[in-house]
C-alpha cells in the first residue's frame, strides 16, 4: 500500500514515502520499536484521498500514547508555529528568539527610514557586525505559500534601506522568512536577485526547521499538557517560547491550577533540553 497517493496540504498529490515518516519520527525523538509501528500501521491503514494531516494526527495521537509527553511535542513543531496566529505577531517574536539562541541581537518592529520611505521591519537583527532586515510572512494554513509578490516587495525594501542616508537605518542583508513553503517563481526571483530565503524546509541546510533544532527553541504552542485557553493567554502576554514557562509563578499567573503545573514544567524541561536523533 506504499504507493497510494496522498494530498498535501497546497493540494498536490505525491506517492506516500514511508521512509519520510520515519525520518519525522526519528528527529523527533522516537524509540526504534515506536517508529517501526508506527509506520507499519499507518502504512497498512492508508485509503484514497487520505492527506498528509490525517498522517500527522494518526502518528501524533501514537506517539502521545506509547512515548513520552516530549516526543510528540518535538514532532508537533510545524503543527504548533501555525497555531501561534492567527496574527503574525507572536511569529515574528518568535522568530527573533531563534535568532537570539544563535548569537544576533535582535529587536521586533523597528522603524527604519530608507532613502525614499520610511519603513516597519518586523525584526532587525545584528551579528558580527552585519545588520539584518526581516520580514517574516506568517501562514495560518500549512498548505499558504509565500509567492513572488512578497519576494520583489522584499527586494525594494531592501534596496531602499540599503541605500538610507542615516548609517542607523541601513541594512546589509533582508531576509524573507516563512513558516510555511515558497512558490517556486518566489525561489527562482531570490536566486538571482541575491534575496535570502528562508522557509519551514528551505533551503535544505538553514532552513527553519534546523535553525529551531539547532537552538532547542520551541514555541510554546508545542506543550500538550497546556490547554488552548492556556495558550492563548500566554501569548496574549508575549510568552512565545516553552523555556519561558519553566517557573511555577508564570504558569500560575496565567490560570493553570497549581494541581497541573508540575505535569507542564517537567514537559517545558524535557522539551527545551538537548536530545539526540
Amino acid at each position: 500500500m506504499s504507493y497510494m497517493l496522498i494530498t498535501k496540504a497546497d493540494g498536490e498529490q505525491e506517492p506516500f514515502s514511508p521512509d519520510k515518516l520515519r525520518t519525522s519520527l526519528r528527529r523527533a525523538g522516537a524509540s526504534k520499536d515506536a517508529e517501526h509501528n508506527i509506520v507499519e500501521r499507518i502504512t497498512n491503514t492508508l485509503r484514497p484521498h487520505i492527506t498528509t494531516g490525517d498522517i500527522y494526527r494518526q502518528a501524533f495521537d501514537e506517539l502521545r500514547r506509547v512515548e513520552e509527553k516530549p516526543i510528540a511535542a518535538r514532532y508537533s513543531i510545524k503543527r504548533a508555529i501555525l497555531d501561534l496566529g492567527p496574527s503574525g505577531f507572536p511569529f515574528e517574536q518568535f522568530f527573533a528568539e531563534v535568532l537570539r539562541a544563535h548569537g544576533w541581537v535582535c529587536r521586533v518592529g523597528v522603524a527604519l527610514t530608507g532613502r525614499c520611505a520610511p519603513h516597519e521591519v518586523d525584526v532587525v537583527a545584528e551579528k558580527n557586525g552585519k545588520r539584518v532586515g526581516v520580514e517574516a510572512k506568517f501562514h495560518n494554513d500549512a498548505g499558504g505559500k509565500t509567492d513572488i509578490k512578497d519576494a520583489l516587495y522584499v527586494k525594494a525594501r531592501f534596496d531602499d534601506l540599503h541605500s538610507a542616508p542615516e548609517n542607523s537605518s541601513r541594512t546589509d542583508e533582508y531576509w524573507l522568512v516563512t513558516n510555511t513553503r515558497f512558490t517556486r517563481n518566489a525561489i527562482r526571483y531570490a536566486q538571482c536577485s541575491n534575496l535570502n530565503l528562508i522557509g519551514w524546509d528551505y533551503p535544505r541546510s538553514r532552513n527553519l526547521l534546523t535553525l529551531i533544532e539547532e537552538a532547542h527553541v520551541h514555541p510554546l504552542t508545542c506543550l500538550t499538557t497546556l490547554s488552548e485557553g492556556e495558550k492563548k493567554r500566554l501569548l496574549d502576554q508575549r510568552v512565545v517560547l516553552c523555556k519561558s514557562v519553566q517557573t511555577p509563578h508564570v504558569l500560575k499567573e496565567h490560570g493553570v491550577q497549581p494541581n497541573r503545573i508540575p505535569e507542564v514544567l517537567d514537559e517545558a524541561r524535557r522539551l527545551c533540553g538537548p536530545h539526540t536523533y
